[in-house]
């Protein structure tokens, strides 16, 4: 039975999930219930018109940094365009923009005002990063997500309005840092032809911990 929250700052276990992976429903966005959250391998996705809903799938969907894959022509892409890869530059711009990418099956965009409210209180903070890609000075793609400081790198949402660009930047961002593991969250086809794998949420939970 999926868990409703309360008002008080507290999450139950990972265990009690649905077979969906759905854990809990309603709560807010506090600062300090995003880092609960992600503490726990819990994460907030829900479309506008929903409560807020809250996830810890399993498997879940990860990356290892070693294990990336870069295609031929990616590395084309990467050699021969003038991308400009940057971090925490624009945050507030990257988060919007992943907000207004249709998306496929989707009639609304899960990152609402509230979403977008509560990773810049995150970021502010340190704990939200944001990857921007430039070309000829315009936000050509992005990406963002939350690092808690425990060699983790959770991914939350990308776009791109240039051909490949949110593609350059993740793989710019992954090769020029030194997180041990990303998480993808849920099974993606691009995110699964870049390396990314299953792992059992048990796993994952022990990198989050630093007990692999």
């Amino acid at each position: 039975m999926v868990s409703i929250l309360t008002g008080e700052l507290k999450f139950p276990s990972v265990s009690e999930t649905s077979p969906e992976g759905l854990l809990a429903i309603g709560g807010d966005l506090s600062v300090e219930r995003l880092l609960l959250a992600y503490r726990n391998g819990i994460f907030p996705w829900f479309d506008d018109d929903d409560p807020i809903l809250w996830w810890s799938p399993d498997p879940r969907f990860v990356l290892f940094p070693e294990r990336l894959k870069v295609s031929k022509s990616m590395k084309q892409v990467l050699r021969n365009t003038d991308f400009v890869v940057t971090v925490n530059k624009a945050f507030r711009e990257v988060i919007t923009s992943c907000s207004k990418i249709k998306r496929h099956g989707q009639p609304s965009s899960w990152i609402t005002q509230d979403m977008i409210t509560g990773y810049m209180a995150l970021h502010e903070l340190g704990y939200a990063k944001s990857v921007e890609v430039w070309l000829n000075g315009e936000l050509a793609g992005g990406l963002y997500g939350v690092d808690l400081g425990n060699g983790v790198f959770c991914g939350e949402s990308m776009f791109t309005n240039v051909s490949n660009a949110s593609k350059a930047g993740f793989i710019t961002f992954i090769q020029n840092t030194n997180y041990k593991l990303i998480d993808c969250q849920v099974y993606t086809n691009h995110l699964e032809s870049l390396g990314a794998e299953d792992m059992t949420r048990e796993e994952f939970l022990k990198y989050l911990t630093g007990d692999e």
